[in-house]
C-alpha cells in the first residue's frame, strides 16, 4: 500500500512537458518556473515530450539513447530533416522529397546573369515589390598586420523569395592584409573601385529601416524589415549597422536551432541536417549563405503551434503565473502537471508568430 501511494505520488509530480519526476510538488512547481516549457517548444510526435531544442528532440528520436518506442516508429515513418512523423510510410516518403530542399549553387551562375548582378549593384526592388523579409549576409577578408581583424569585403541581400535585392563588393576602410581567397573568392581587383563601407552602411540602414527612424521602429505594424541571417550581431557589427533586436531573425541564436549544451550551431551544420544540403564547399558566396538563412528561417516560421493571447513569459499579464508569493505557491501545488503546463509561457519568442504579425 505504501509503495502504491508513493508510485501514485511521484506520477502526480511528474512534469507533463519533459516527464522529469520529482519527490515533492514544490520542486515541480520550480521546475516550472524555470524551465519555460510552451506549446513553441519542440515535441516528439509519438510520446509528446516537450525538448529544448530540435537537436535535443533528434537525440530523444535517434541518438545514442533514444526512447526505444519513439525511435522505431520515427525510424519508419519520421523525416529526418522536420523530424516530423507522418502517418504511413508511403506519406513520408512523398513528404521527405518535398521537405528536402536542392542546392542552391545548381545554375547558381546564370541565376545571378539573369538577376542582373553587379559588382556596384544598388539597393534595388525590381524584382521584390517592398519586400517586409529580408536575408543579408556577408564575407569577409582579413585586415591588420596578420590578417586576423575581420571587414566586410562582399554583401548580400535577399527577399524571401530568394531574389536578390542588393549585391555588391566593399571597400574597407583600411588596408586588407589577407583576401582569404579559398574561401571567399575576393580578388584585389574586386575590391579597388568597390562601393566604399560608409555608402554600403548608409544604403542597408536606409533599407532596412524602410523610411522608419531606428528609435521608433516596433515589432508590429510598422514599415521596417524583418532581417534574417546568422551570426547577424557580427555582421552588422563589420558594417556599422544599427538594428533593433526586435526585428533581427538569427539562426545562430534561436533556441530551438541551438546544441543542447545551448552553443550555436553552424549554419553549414543547421542547412544539411534541416535542409538536406552542403553549403559553403568551396569558394563562398554571400548568396548562398542567404538562401540557406531565410529556408530556415521560413521552415522555423511556417510551424503551427496553439495560439495564445499571451505567448511569451515576459508579457505583462504572465509576469504573476509562478509568482513566489506563499498563497500563489498554495494555489499551484494543487494543480496538476497539465494545468502547470497550460499556464506555462516561452522564455524565446517563436517564429511562427511572424505568421500574425
Amino acid at each position: 500500500m505504501v509503495n502504491r501511494m508513493e508510485s501514485s505520488e511521484t506520477l502526480r509530480n511528474k512534469c507533463a512537458a519533459c516527464f522529469k519526476q520529482f519527490n515533492r510538488m514544490e520542486h515541480l512547481v520550480e521546475h516550472m518556473r524555470t524551465s519555460f516549457h510552451s506549446v513553441h517548444e519542440p515535441i516528439c510526435t509519438v510520446c509528446k515530450k516537450h525538448c529544448r531544442s530540435f537537436e535535443s528532440l533528434r537525440e530523444h528520436l535517434i541518438g545514442p539513447l533514444p526512447k526505444l518506442e519513439c525511435k522505431n516508429i520515427f525510424n519508419v515513418r519520421g523525416c529526418r530533416f522536420c523530424l516530423t512523423i507522418l502517418d504511413s510510410p508511403n506519406a513520408h516518403r512523398i513528404h521527405q522529397e518535398r521537405c528536402q530542399l536542392s542546392n542552391v549553387n545548381t545554375g547558381l551562375t546564370a541565376r545571378l546573369a539573369n538577376l542582373g548582378l553587379r559588382d556596384n549593384a544598388t539597393v534595388d526592388n525590381t524584382y521584390s515589390r517592398n519586400p517586409q523579409i529580408v536575408a543579408l549576409a556577408c564575407k569577409m577578408v582579413g585586415g591588420g598586420t596578420d590578417g586576423s581583424l575581420d571587414y566586410c569585403g562582399r554583401v548580400c541581400i535577399i527577399d524571401e523569395r530568394e531574389n536578390i535585392i542588393f549585391h555588391a563588393y566593399v571597400k574597407p576602410p583600411v588596408q586588407v592584409t589577407n583576401y582569404r581567397y579559398e574561401t571567399t573568392g575576393i580578388r584585389p581587383e574586386h575590391l579597388r573601385d568597390a562601393l566604399p563601407l560608409r555608402q554600403v552602411q548608409r544604403k542597408i540602414q536606409d533599407f532596412l529601416c524602410n523610411g522608419e527612424p531606428n528609435w521608433r521602429i516596433r515589432a508590429r505594424g510598422g514599415n521596417a524589415r524583418i532581417l534574417v541571417g546568422h551570426g547577424l550581431d557580427h555582421d552588422l557589427d563589420r558594417l556599422q549597422v544599427e538594428y533593433p533586436p526586435i526585428m533581427i531573425r538569427d539562426t545562430a541564436k534561436y533556441p530551438p536551432l541551438m546544441k543542447t549544451s545551448k552553443l550555436s550551431n553552424s549554419l553549414k551544420y543547421l542547412t544539411q541536417a534541416y535542409l538536406g544540403y552542403d553549403i559553403q564547399t568551396g569558394v563562398q558566396d554571400p548568396y548562398e549563405d542567404c538562401v540557406a538563412t531565410m529556408r530556415l528561417y521560413m521552415r522555423m516560421k511556417s510551424q503551427v503551434h496553439r495560439r495564445e493571447e499571451y505567448p511569451l513569459a515576459s508579457d505583462p499579464q504572465n509576469r504573476n503565473i509562478f509568482a513566489t508569493a506563499p498563497w500563489r505557491q498554495n494555489e499551484l501545488e494543487r494543480m496538476s502537471p497539465e494545468e502547470l503546463l497550460a499556464i506555462s509561457r516561452s522564455d524565446y519568442y517563436c517564429w511562427c508568430l511572424d505568421r500574425s504579425a
